[in-house]
């Protein structure tokens, strides 16, 4: 029973990190999008086609202000993801997930930008879902 309750605390101390890269990659993530936004409000020209062959017909400053408020709330939930807080894993998830979608249909604005943004919302999920729980019994 001593080596059992031995391994548990390494092994959920191991799948921790993800945890923690989870949390990094989300205010990194949530920085990124902030930029993004901001460039979307402020010079629309910078993206490689107009509004209206967006997957979603809307304005640059639309998208900016979007992006830019997810960002915001990406960085604030990241540092909840750090601090341990369990509630801010799941809507980390949740937020990766919508960063991911909002992405897809920002691809023919910026392709390969956004198909990195989507690989790393998948990186960040699978932390947050699949290692989740290690956090909480290691800690």
């Amino acid at each position: 029973m001593s080596s059992t309750s031995a391994r548990r605390p390494r092994t959920a101390a191991v799948w921790t990190g993800w945890v923690v890269f989870g949390g990094i990659m989300m205010v990194l993530l949530g920085l990124f999008h902030a930029v993004e936004g901001l460039v979307a409000v402020f010079d629309a020209g910078y993206y490689l086609v107009d509004p209206s062959g967006m997957v979603v017909g809307a304005s640059y400053d639309t998208w900016g202000w979007l992006y830019f408020g997810l960002g915001v709330v990406v960085v604030a939930v990241g540092c909840g993801v750090l601090a341990g807080n369990r509630v801010a894993q799941i809507a980390g998830a949740v937020l990766a997930g919508l960063s991911a979608l909002a992405h897809l249909a920002f691809v023919p604005a910026y392709p390969v930008w956004s198909l990195i943004i989507i690989v790393l919302d998948v990186v960040v999920i699978y932390a947050l879902v699949a290692h989740g729980r290690e956090t909480a019994a290691a800690g």
